[in-house]
């Protein structure tokens, strides 16, 4: 295994921003609490003094948000920008040690795999593990000493738990048979950067009580709901400990009509670009009525998926033009609203 030295890209918290606001729409709280936690971490893995003395800890982020607010793609923007490796991981595929499942080690592992096999690289790479409000504990048994293990609840938040801190770790080399104990490597998951990610939904679906005489309705959607605390969270279930090693909690809005509009065409890689390019490439000039992209958006809302959904809803808009395409070449196409209901109806 390799263990050259890499440098990171040095970076200030309003150059991260800025990139992150070129293709996050929206989330302002969430791009500038990721920019700095993204700073901080740069700071401690390049800076000699802040490394030696270990005083200063990790900015782990915990982001909770609806399915679809960008959760993920934040976090692989930031990876992108910082020239780290990154994986990404799904909580409720793992179970506490020993049992059948993955042991929490795999994470590092795939991080060592995005490395090129680069121990240094990894040990300040960028791990995004997704789903972790699914493991949650799953009873009260764990507080009180009695019952049984939570193998895909709290064991496995205890299996993180020294993972987030910063320990040296035996890592699999080969993930995909992460079984095989013979076939490992020592890596330090101090200086890597966990974000965690939920939805949370009993915990954001909480809104203000009205006070006697006093009314919340005129307020803004995401003002009337509570704020969410550590305590609420270790009622969901989980761990105090972990939440701990999270200090970066950052909650995420619901995107509006007019985000999912803006997502649609304003980012560099917005599915609207995507999609134009894939046709030109076949000689075809594909042209969006703003009324059309609208259709969608609604749809979309309707649907409950977020920006998520709105790459399947794309295909299910384009499907005929992209099975003909071939044969179509030097065409101009419009997509109307019309077409895009008549295309929706089809698809139901």
């Amino acid at each position: 295994m390799k263990k050259q030295k890499p440098t990171p890209v040095e970076l200030t918290p309003e150059q991260i921003y800025k990139h992150l606001d070129r293709y996050v729409v929206g989330q302002e709280k969430a791009k500038r609490a990721v920019a700095i936690a993204a700073y901080q971490h740069i700071k401690r893995i390049s800076h000699p003094g802040l490394k030696k003395s270990g005083i200063v800890k990790k900015s782990n982020v915990l982001l909770i948000g609806p399915t679809g607010c960008g959760k993920t793609y934040l976090a692989r923007r930031l990876a992108e920008i910082l020239e780290l490796p990154f994986a990404i991981a799904d909580a409720t595929e793992y179970t506490e040690a020993g049992y059948y499942g993955k042991d929490v080690e795999v994470m590092a592992g795939e991080l060592l795999q995005r490395a090129g096999g680069n121990v240094a690289l990894a040990e300040m790479g960028i791990i995004f593990i997704d789903e972790i409000d699914k493991v949650a504990r799953k009873s009260d048994h764990g507080r009180t000493g009695s019952g049984g293990r939570d193998i895909g609840g709290e064991g496995v938040q205890q299996s993180l738990l020294r993972m987030l801190e910063g320990q040296k770790m035996y890592i699999p080399e080969n993930v995909t048979q992460h079984w095989n104990k013979h076939d490992f490597v020592l890596l330090d998951t101090t200086n890597i950067l966990f974000i965690c990610a939920g939805t949370f939904s009993d915990l954001r679906a909480e809104k203000i009580p009205n006070p006697p005489g006093f009314s919340t309705k005129g307020l803004p959607e995401k003002a009337r709901f509570k704020k969410i605390t550590n305590e609420d969270l270790t009622r969901h279930g989980m761990i105090p400990e972990l939440l701990g090693r999270l200090p970066v909690m950052v909650r995420m809005d619901e995107l509006s009509p007019e985000d999912l509009l803006r997502v649609l065409t304003e980012p560099p890689d917005s599915l609207v670009n995507q999609y134009k390019e894939l046709m030109k490439a076949d000689d075809i000039e594909l042209v969006f009525e703003v009324e059309a992209l609208k259709a969608m958006v609604a749809e979309c809302q309707k649907r409950k998926v977020g920006a998520r959904g709105l790459r399947g809803l794309m295909e299910e808009v384009l499907h005929d033009h992209l099975f003909d395409a071939p044969n179509m070449r030097g065409q101009t196409l419009a997509i109307t609203p019309t077409y895009v209901h008549e295309r929706l109806a089809k698809a139901e």
